[in-house]
C-alpha cells in the first residue's frame, strides 16, 4: 500500500541573477513559489529580504522561505525542487556563485533525514541569517531535531552574535 501521509517542509529560496530585465531575483522567487504550488500546498510564505552574498559572488540576493505541504518523501521533494530550479535557469557551475534560483529543504516534519544527496535539517541553516530571518516568519515555533531552541530563538541568537562581533 502506498504512503499517502502528508509532510510539512520548510524551504529556503534565493536568487541573485536575473534571467531578463523583467525577471529579476525577487520576481524569480514569486515564479518559483507558483511552480511549487503546482505540486504542493503552500501554507505560508515569508516576505522577500535582500541580503549580501556568501562566497565569491558579488551580487546581492533576494531571499525568502515557505512552508509547504506535500505527500512527497524527501528524495522526491528534492528532485521536484531541483526541477523548479532548472526551469528557472539554474545552472550548477560554481559553488556559491551567482544563480537564478536556489531552493533548499531546511526542515521537514519527519525529523532527521540523511542520504548521500540530502541531509535534513540542512547542515548550515542555523548559521545563516538569510535563511533564519525568512524562516522565522513562516515557522517561528518549529524546533529542529537536535536543537534545544525554536527557529525564532535561533534567529535572535544569531543576530545578537552578529551585533556583538560588529560592535
Amino acid at each position: 500500500m502506498a504512503d499517502t501521509s502528508t509532510h510539512l517542509y520548510a524551504i529556503a529560496l534565493g536568487s541573485n541573477r536575473a534571467l531578463s530585465a523583467g525577471r529579476g531575483p525577487s520576481r524569480l522567487l514569486q515564479e518559483a513559489l507558483a511552480l511549487i504550488a503546482t505540486q504542493c500546498s503552500i501554507i505560508a510564505t515569508a516576505p522577500t529580504i535582500i541580503t549580501a552574498p556568501v562566497g565569491p559572488s558579488s551580487r546581492r540576493f533576494a531571499n525568502s522561505a515557505a512552508m509547504v505541504e506535500s505527500s512527497m518523501a524527501p528524495p522526491a521533494m528534492l528532485a521536484f525542487l531541483q526541477s523548479v530550479e532548472k526551469r528557472l535557469g539554474r545552472r550548477r557551475y560554481r559553488r556559491w556563485g551567482a544563480r537564478s534560483m536556489d531552493i533548499d529543504i531546511i526542515l521537514w516534519s519527519g525529523g532527521l533525514w540523511a542520504s548521500r544527496t540530502l541531509t535534513i535539517p540542512h547542515p548550515a541553516f542555523a548559521g545563516r541569517d538569510f535563511v533564519l530571518t525568512p524562516l522565522s516568519a513562516v515557522a517561528p515555533d518549529w524546533r529542529p531535531p537536535r536543537f534545544v531552541s525554536r527557529i525564532l530563538h535561533l534567529n535572535a541568537r544569531l543576530n545578537k552574535t552578529k551585533r556583538a562581533t560588529r560592535g
